[in-house]
């Protein structure tokens, strides 16, 4: 366990509260877990949307968000957690509620660029690509998540195949889909599959491929026909996820650049990352591929099987460190 000093004497609650989607959720879940590998943490799920006409409404605008829960939702009420993480848009209106609620009690740390007054909340941990500024913003390079060194140890010794044995270098290959800016078409898939198989037979190695819930159907067929009879491990969402697996037996790691997530977490391993271009226009999100490539973790991919080193970027930790020192300051006062 790490300290950053401050220890309670009796485990702190953390709720990480989001609408339940993995790649959401995961962001807020992950930085609680950060905390609880500093100090004695009691960590509880919270997955919450609002009825109808609720949801309608910008973020910032909803009135009685606790009464407007769907039947599916989990309960916002007492006993109120020493630390609430918020994650996604369906948090905002309870993030904003907690401090007066609480009467300050709770420290609210909100992820992600909320689209409304940062000062709604003690602390607000955006991607860094966003641009958002202000006394109580602490800019990420990527996001919060879930990926350490000994979790993805763990979940290899776990997973059903040894994956360290198949014949190196093991090339993990983490494939993504629609986002609002881009996508991998048909003719993309096509492009990055002959690629990865040329690779595979320049070095000898293995592709270990896992596609997304947002890889398009057309994108699907594409390396299902042209990649899948090259890997030697191809996942599409049946069976026990190799995911974290992948990560730990990889040599190199190769990710579509149209995912924060997967480029953050495959950061926090220390394991070269080669980026792979995909269709439409990166946006901000170029900010965050420059970012990525300016702190040694990533390189784009011009063809070519590439190794190096770097230290694993470590930013839920660093996150995590900066929310223990606000929650000690406001103890201490």
């Amino acid at each position: 366990m790490q300290s950053v000093g401050f220890q309670p004497a009796d485990p702190i609650a953390i709720w990480a509260v989001s609408d339940g989607r993995a790649g959401i959720e995961n962001q807020a879940l992950g930085l609680a877990e950060a905390i609880g590998r500093r100090t004695p943490a009691r960590i509880v799920r919270k997955h919450v949307r609002l009825r109808s006409p609720w949801a309608w409404l910008p973020p910032g605008f909803t009135p009685w968000p606790r009464h407007a829960l769907t039947d599916e939702s989990d309960r916002i009420d007492r006993p109120w957690p020493d630390i609430f993480i918020g994650c996604g848009r369906a948090s905002i209106p309870f993030a904003m509620g907690m401090r007066s609620w609480t009467n300050g009690r709770t420290l609210v740390v909100q992820v992600q660029d909320p689209r409304v007054n940062p000062r709604e909340f003690d602390i607000v941990l955006p991607p860094e690509h966003d641009g958002m500024e202000g006394a109580n913003v602490v800019p990420l390079i990527g996001a919060p998540h879930r990926v350490t060194l000994e979790r993805i140890a763990a979940d290899a010794a776990a997973y059903p195949r040894v994956l360290p044995a198949l014949p190196g270098p093991r090339m993990a290959v983490l494939i993504g889909g629609k986002s609002k800016r881009q996508d991998i078409s048909a003719r993309r898939a096509r492009l990055i599959a002959q690629d990865l198989a040329a690779l595979k037979m320049e070095t000898g190695g293995s592709l270990l491929v896992t596609l997304s819930r947002r890889t398009g159907a057309r994108a699907r067929k594409a390396f299902e026909v042209a990649l899948k009879p090259h890997a030697a491990l191809y996942f599409e969402g049946e069976g026990p996820n190799p995911y974290f697996a992948m990560l730990a037996a990889a040599d190199v790691i190769l990710v579509t650049a149209d995912s924060v997530n997967m480029a953050a977490e495959a950061a926090a391993t220390g394991k070269p990352i080669l980026l792979l271009p995909v269709d439409g226009t990166a946006g901000k999100l170029a900010r965050f591929h420059e970012a990525l490539v300016a702190s040694g973790a990533a390189r784009w991919h011009v063809g070519a099987y590439e190794t190096w080193t770097y230290p694993p970027l470590s930013e839920t930790d660093r996150a995590a460190d900066i929310v223990l020192a606000a929650l000690a300051k406001r103890r201490a006062s």
